[in-house]
């Protein structure tokens, strides 16, 4: 399969790698303004979007075949990319993700360890596993003990495996691992997914900084967004 993106990168060499990745049903034009602020920062940034994971996307794209896991594995293959590029730093990798693109780029996180730098994770989906236990994830409502073959979820058809893949999957447990520096930003209002996740997350993590943004909902408005993003630079700094 074909994982379709944009990049930018500024001059020099021996450049510090971010890699942002979009979130459920979206695409890399939600994230391309987070890219190009890491890039202004002197990072090599790359968006992209997920095989599957969007409704109107560039990647290869058959949503019934898309999970996290798939999701990772195509995330693992963008940072093998970008790995090999003459100008970049090979062991400065961040990785970045809103929603289900960063619950995936946590999952990562755990997987890669040290090849990790650093994860930057906006509203991280960590219900994702409760959600399919629960039988209601997003748009869609199904039996847990017998997924169907095809989860309507609004515009876009998932396959059983999306909610049977993280079933039995403890979301704490699995990202908990990594031990790099991670920021976590969230909103107090988001309906989507609980703050109490973020929490979790940040408590379980051996070296987390958590930021709850007051009245933040699910994908930050503009005033929210500037909010995050200065918290982004001073942890890149750091």
């Amino acid at each position: 399969m074909t994982i379709q993106g944009l990049a930018f990168i500024p001059e020099g060499d021996n450049l510090p790698i971010a890699i942002v990745s979009h979130g459920f049903m979206a695409n890399y034009k939600t994230t391309e303004g987070y890219a190009k602020f890491l890039a202004e920062r002197g990072f090599a940034a790359f968006c992209f979007d997920f095989n599957g994971g969007c409704i109107h996307g560039k990647s290869d794209n058959d949503t019934t075949k898309m999970t996290v896991f798939t999701e990772k594995e195509d995330l693992k293959a963008v940072i093998a990319y970008t790995r090999k590029l003459s100008f970049v730093n090979k062991d400065d990798v961040t990785l970045m993700g809103c929603s289900q693109g960063g619950f995936v780029s946590a999952l990562t996180g755990a997987e890669l360890g040290k090849k990790i730098r650093r994860l930057i994770l906006f509203y991280p989906a960590l219900c994702i596993p409760d959600d399919a236990r629960a039988g209601k994830m997003m748009f869609a409502k199904f039996d847990p003990q017998n997924i169907p073959e095809v989860i309507h979820c609004g515009p876009m058809k998932l396959g059983r495996a999306y909610a049977q893949s993280v079933q039995d999957v403890d979301e704490i447990e699995a990202i908990c691992c990594y031990d790099g520096p991670v920021l976590i930003v969230h909103g107090s209002k988001d309906e989507i997914v609980d703050c109490s996740y973020a929490r979790k997350a940040a408590e379980a993590y051996r070296n987390a900084e958590l930021v709850i943004i007051p009245d933040g909902k699910h994908g930050f408005s503009k005033e929210h967004d500037k909010i995050a993003l200065e918290a982004v630079e001073r942890f890149v700094k750091e």
